[in-house]
């Protein structure tokens, strides 16, 4: 199987380019901008590089996606610019990669590559505020800031060319993902920012109370989702939670980090005015529409997952 990641040197995407090598049959290419104000590295793909094809753009360049897309069998993007702070200091950019960047992901499938299965990760902040007790597919959009809001534009973007063009397009919402290569600055998400306070020894600053729950999601646990989806034709045409049953507050989360890496300090701060608009209060989300068709559940607990963080960053930060 030939598989393209775009963003493969990100968070998830690096994650993912190891998960897809587990099989030996498997052939990888990534593409990746190595943008540093979006904190991809190519040192995350250190030990598996020299056993992909590496190529570095944009995904808004249509040439490198002309030599990058033909005679792939699954295309995973999860290339995006993800800080929800940028996005309004810096909405051009934000629209610029993760609306127009998607649309010429789409054109470059549809032109040069329409059997292929893409696979969009998208965010569960595209539902802005939520309503009710359990958040599933079927609630309403009302996004909080730019981030979101161009994610949530393009999912539509892909089943729309699903239903117009015929392209195999699947949608998949992840919420709150951690673990080994995640972005250490606060903009990037907070559960991966926590972790690398505690691994420094320094305070974890929590927004008092920090009483708002949080679904939160191994990214191993994230790269097998992708790439099981990618082989259930059933997927195709819709959009997926994909989530962990379990659910914490952000203080029990810092607490539990700190417990974990038996360092670093929780202490509360007061909210940014900015953060406080665009704060989606309690969240607990529902996977069970992925579920009941993929059959997959997350293998790691938070805990364990944290653990895996841990032992992981004792090898690649301490070198």
């Amino acid at each position: 199987m030939n598989v393209l990641i775009l963003g493969g040197a990100g968070f998830l995407g690096s994650n993912a380019v190891r998960k897809c090598l587990e099989d030996s049959s498997t052939c990888v290419t990534v593409l990746d901008s190595l943008d540093t104000r979006f904190q991809s590295r190519l040192e995350w793909l250190g030990d598996v590089l020299e056993r992909v094809r590496f190529v570095q753009g944009s995904i808004c360049d249509e040439s490198i996606l002309a030599s990058v897309v033909p005679d792939q069998d699954v295309i995973i993007n999860c290339a995006a610019q993800t800080s929800h702070p940028l996005s309004i200091r810096d909405p051009f950019l934000d629209t610029e990669i993760n609306c127009i960047g998607n649309l010429r992901v789409l054109e470059a499938v549809r032109k040069w590559n329409p059997t292929a299965v893409t696979i969009y990760v998208s965010s569960s902040t595209v539902i802005g505020r939520a309503v009710g007790d359990v958040i599933e597919e079927s609630h309403w959009e009302r996004p909080l800031d730019i981030y979101s809001a161009n994610k949530g534009a393009a999912e539509k973007y892909y089943r729309i060319y699903n239903r117009v063009h015929g392209l195999k397009t699947v949608v998949i919402r992840f919420a709150n993902l951690f673990g080994p290569y995640g972005k250490a600055a606060s903009d990037f998400g907070f559960v991966n920012h926590f972790i690398n306070l505690a691994f420094l020894g320094q305070d974890i600053a929590v927004y008092r109370p920090g009483a708002q729950t949080r679904n939160v999601l191994f990214v191993e646990d994230a790269a097998e989702v992708l790439l099981r989806v990618a082989q259930e034709p059933r997927l195709i045409a819709d959009h997926f939670f994909a989530v962990h049953d379990e659910h914490f507050t952000v203080r029990e989360i810092a607490d539990e980090i700190v417990r974990v890496f038996r360092r670093g300090r929780v202490v509360e701060v007061d909210w940014p005015e900015v953060r406080k608009r665009i704060e989606v209060d309690h969240v607990i989300i529902s996977s069970a529409k992925l579920r009941s068709i993929l059959k997959w559940k997350p293998r790691f607990s938070f805990a364990e997952g944290l653990e895996k963080t841990k032992a992981t960053m004792e090898v690649y930060m301490c070198r």
